[in-house]
């Protein structure tokens, strides 16, 4: 079992910056790739950025060059935490940020997420 408790969400103005934190415990050294998944009221949703067990990282075309993830694994993975950074903030990044793990054996789990309001 893995559990994933995020953190850092907040109300931002426009142009600013925030910082997610997602903390894994369990049996995190199963954990292959992580991600930041975003859904906004009424709408589906939406994966952001991802970041696999060596580092790889891939992004939604609405975040490249504005957001970045990265992975503190900690020595011989003692502990977990995947962040996001995100700039240049936009009303429409408004969402639940949600972070999810995908372990070696295919299994998913998702956190309770964080609430991000860019608005002025």
């Amino acid at each position: 079992q893995v559990q994933l408790v995020e953190s850092g969400g907040g109300l931002v103005q426009p142009g600013g910056s925030l910082r997610l934190s997602c903390a894994a415990s369990g049996t995190i050294f199963l954990i292959d790739h992580m991600a930041w998944y975003r859904q906004a009221p009424g709408k589906e949703r939406e994966l952001v950025a991802t970041i696999t067990r060596s580092g790889i990282t891939n992004y939604a075309e609405s975040v490249k060059d504005r957001f970045t993830i990265s992975r503190d694994n900690g020595r011989n993975m003692v502990y977990l935490q995947v962040y996001l950074q995100m700039s240049s903030l936009k009303p429409e990044d408004t969402a639940v940020y949600i972070c999810k793990a995908d372990t070696l054996g295919s299994q998913a789990y998702w956190g309770q997420g964080t609430q991000v309001t860019v608005s002025s």
